[in-house]
């Protein structure tokens, strides 16, 4: 009831003084963005191992569906690159039946997400690890594209393998269609930015192909019949679900309900700074989960929230989520009216704008930064992430990546400073304590990083060194922001070994979280309440009267 009461509260908000000239931005936003979003589109319906008519149902449902229950005003809906990079896969083994079964799973699932609030977990992936994912979803791109773009049959599941089968079972292009899909590339490469603002480098692309094939007739492949109805034929039937082949897309749908959530929020973390507005991420969870859904109930494929088209919509002034509707609507004229048209657009042409639009995808400014600052720990989970994308499941490449930052945390972690000083006479007049002798019985003992298992052997060598030789030892812990049971345990049992060997010892500058769980685990009854201070200067006043 709460996410409820919180959408209407937002819808008042967005719509508050809502009038013509708001009306007028949306439309012009929602134009803008249709005309971005049609050649994309068409494009990624038939890289996803579907039709482009299902990638085009896929953008009209899921830009008026989740544009309407969207966690923000701003997000565009639709097919994807980095999407239909796990659905070719998904299409070879099981068919068209088998993406529309994963993609209703993996929408359930995104709701689930969204009521569990599980939004934030976003926020626990590292940038390098995404930057990886993006950069490997890029590769794929362009790799499963080769195909279309030579005018050629390929073997293989995986888009590497299929690569590899031109070398076995040989090469012969189709150069008409390798020059169709590189005067496409060249053309988008070329087209001056101002006029992109007005005509897409892909829609103009478009246009200029389809002209100059409609005079030479080039002997290509074509996108073929777009059906003018929003109910394609092969669309997912409830009655007729098998339920032996439902619980073989189960891992499928985990992996298309990742991804969805992956790049849907960030999507509107990126899109909410650049429009300065609040982004409801658990909402646009079950927006886009409700999408997915009821997608596949006309013939579309799973889509998720598009960073492109999203700045495209923003950049162009939209106000609310209207534009997202009104760009589904525009598109849905374009099948009624365009549908002729759009079928003789060669597949070789839509090949070529996902190519650009794969080196487009990566994040070069953070893969910049990344490599000119030499961040080590970055650059190999950047790479990792990356090569595993290429060659394994997207989702077992997101598990590697965080699996393998983790790893790396914990490596820094262990990294414990342990620096054992005798007292410093000069230190302690300067803060106006005066003592006529030091004891050179008395050190201080400065640790600095997290106390937990890894690191406890390290510092019990270190301390073991002072058994017997010196009285008084001071533990500074000014710098330990978290210690766990395995170092509450480690400190217990060297505070009993120091001490019955003549060993006092004394805690100063603990953190408040940490003094926690030492009073919890019974260490400070242990050293004494009394032997525990605030300053470093207090306790080592105290341990050089008692051991003068």
């Amino acid at each position: 009831m709460n996410l409820v009461k919180t959408y209407i509260s937002d819808l008042k908000n967005e719509f508050e003084g809502y009038n013509g000239q708001k009306f007028s931005k949306d439309l012009m936003a929602g134009i803008t963005v249709a005309a971005v979003a049609l050649p994309l589109a068409l494009a990624f319906g038939v890289s996803s191992g579907a039709t482009a008519a299902a990638g085009l149902v896929t953008a009209i449902i899921g830009g008026i569906v989740i544009s309407i229950l969207s966690g923000a005003s701003f997000q565009i809906s639709g097919p994807t690159g980095a999407m239909s990079a796990i659905l070719i896969t998904l299409a070879a083994q099981y068919g068209i039946q088998g993406i529309l079964i994963a993609c209703f799973l993996a929408g359930a699932i995104l709701v689930a997400a969204g009521v569990l609030k599980l939004g934030r977990i976003i926020y626990l992936i590292p940038s390098s690890v995404i930057t990886g994912f993006t950069s490997g979803i890029a590769v794929i791109i362009a790799l499963g594209q080769l195909d279309n773009f030579f005018g050629v049959k390929s073997e293989g599941e995986l888009a590497i393998a299929k690569v590899a089968s031109y070398f076995t079972q040989g090469f012969d292009p189709n150069w008409q269609a390798v020059a169709i899909g590189a005067a496409v590339i060249a053309l988008m490469l070329i087209w001056p930015k101002k006029l992109n603002e007005k005509l897409p480098s892909s829609l103009a692309s478009i246009i200029i192909v389809l002209i100059v094939c409609h005079f030479l007739q080039p002997d290509v492949e074509v996108v073929g019949d777009i059906p003018k109805s929003l109910f394609l034929e092969d669309r997912l039937s409830i009655a007729g679900l098998n339920l032996e082949q439902f619980w073989d897309l189960v891992v499928p749908a985990l992996s298309i309900a990742a991804l969805g959530m992956i790049e849907s929020l960030l999507c509107g973390a990126s899109a909410s700074k650049m429009k300065k507005e609040n982004f409801n991420a658990d909402r646009e969870l079950i927006a886009q989960g409700v999408g997915n859904m009821v997608i596949p109930l006309f013939g579309g494929v799973p889509a998720t929230a598009a960073i492109a088209r999203t700045s495209v919509v923003i950049k162009a002034g939209s106000e609310t989520r209207l534009a997202g509707i009104i760009h589904a609507v525009i598109l849905l004229l374009s099948m009624f009216v365009l549908a002729p048209v759009m079928s003789a657009i060669p597949l070789s042409a839509l090949a070529g704008i996902l190519i650009v639009t794969a080196w487009r995808m990566n994040d070069w400014d953070n893969i910049k930064f990344i490599f000119s600052h030499k961040f080590k720990s970055g650059i190999t989970k950047f790479a990792i992430t990356m090569v595993a994308t290429v060659f394994l499941d997207l989702t077992q490449a997101i598990i590697i990546g965080v699996a393998l930052s983790a790893f790396l945390i914990l490596v820094k972690l262990t990294d414990i400073e342990i620096n054992i000083s005798e007292i410093d006479k000069d230190r302690l007049e300067d803060v106006g304590i005066s003592l006529e002798k030091v004891s050179k019985k008395v050190k201080v003992v400065y640790l600095t990083g997290a106390i937990f298992f890894a690191v406890t052997n390290k510092i019990a060598s270190k301390l073991k060194e002072e058994e017997g030789v010196t009285e008084g030892l001071i533990l500074s812990m000014r710098g330990v922001p978290m210690i766990d049971l395995s170092g509450i345990q480690a400190l217990t049992e060297l505070v009993q070994d120091l001490e019955a060997n003549g060993t006092e010892v004394y805690l100063t500058s603990v953190q408040p979280k940490v003094l926690e769980k030492m009073r919890q685990g019974g260490l400070i009854d242990l050293i004494g309440e009394k032997y525990v201070f605030q300053s470093a200067e207090q306790a080592i006043l105290i341990a050089q009267k008692e051991h003068m």
